[in-house]
């Protein structure tokens, strides 16, 4: 990836979650089940929503489409880092360490947008009903999830080819488990100070603007929760507004932790905390906090389960 072929790194070491080899043992459990359950879990919305019409609306087409981003996102960190304790070299390659670079920025990019049109299919529904069946339509909520899509993947690609360029000549230690910027800019032999502006700048804004853009269209949703007569119906818009803004605190919290705040005095150790909570928690929460509250999710995945046990039993 280098043009002068100057770096000597043909890898990298993660070195993860270092410990004792029992301490490795429960945390492959640990983070094995956590991605077990995250699969099963955002796997029945897939499945609910694809097999059940009765969720063929944008709403559901959203979250169904949000929970098949959130298993490529997870896929793109736990994976290697089960593998890693497991491993005694602990070790990644050059392009691999680039790649999963990519990856893992693009779907958490992608995952911001998609939760910024969710927010506005939220708004339309609760703020203006009368003009939600003409303004989110099928079609363009297809539109939508392919703008977020694209997107996505367009936004780091160049600041991706940027950093694989930079000469790294040693060492190649990463203290953290997953190839991040930070990490990677500090074993780069030559300071590239352009790389990491651009890189901040960008991740700044999108991060900013998405979060403005969503916080301005739960702001409105709360004034028209507060008009709605009912004492009932304050308490359901409020239960799934609420569930919905406290997995967008989580998620966008932890990334401005650590990619708008400075980030040099947090230890390596804090800044992998962080990192797990957009990384690996809040795709693990998504099927309780937007799914087991909703009733209609709640009666399609009893229909994938039983649809599953007969085939299974037959």
């Amino acid at each position: 990836m280098n043009k002068s072929g100057a770096h000597t790194v043909t890898e990298f070491v993660l070195l993860g979650f270092p410990g004792h080899w029992e301490i490795q043992i429960l945390l492959f459990s640990l983070f094995l089940i956590i991605y077990i359950l995250t699969l099963m879990g955002n796997g029945a919305i897939v499945c609910a929503v694809r097999w059940d019409q009765r969720l063929h609306t944008p709403m559901y087409v959203l979250l169904g489409n949000f929970a098949f981003l959130e298993i490529w996102y997870i896929t793109s960190t736990v994976p290697s880092m089960l593998e890693n304790f497991l491993s005694e070299n602990k070790t990644i390659s050059f392009a691999g360490c680039f790649l999963q670079f990519y990856f893992f920025s693009s779907f958490g990019t992608t995952e911001a947008y998609f939760l910024c049109i969710m927010a506005y299919d939220r708004y339309l529904a609760i703020c203006r009903p009368l003009h939600y069946p003409t303004k989110m339509t099928l079609q363009r909520c297809y539109t939508l999830m392919s703008v977020c899509w694209v997107l996505g993947f367009l936004s780091y690609s160049l600041s991706t080819v940027q950093l694989s360029q930079l000469t790294f000549c040693g060492p190649n230690i990463i203290d953290h488990f997953v190839c991040d910027l930070d990490p990677l800019m500090a074993l780069s032999c030559a300071p590239a100070p352009p790389t990491e502006i651009l890189f901040y700048i960008l991740s700044s804004f999108i991060i900013i603007l998405t979060t403005l853009y969503i916080l301005s269209s739960y702001i409105l949703l709360l004034r028209a929760v507060l008009k709605v007569p009912s004492a009932a119906g304050r308490r359901k818009a409020f239960s799934t507004c609420g569930s919905h803004l406290a997995i967008v605190c989580l998620f966008f919290g932890s990334l401005m932790i650590m990619y708008v705040s400075p980030t040099s005095e947090n230890s390596g150790e804090v800044q992998k905390v962080i990192t797990l909570f957009y990384s690996v928690v809040t795709p693990f929460l998504n099927p309780l906090i937007y799914s087991l509250r909703n009733k209609e999710m709640k009666a399609a995945l009893r229909k994938v389960i039983c649809s599953i046990q007969r085939r299974l039993s037959s």
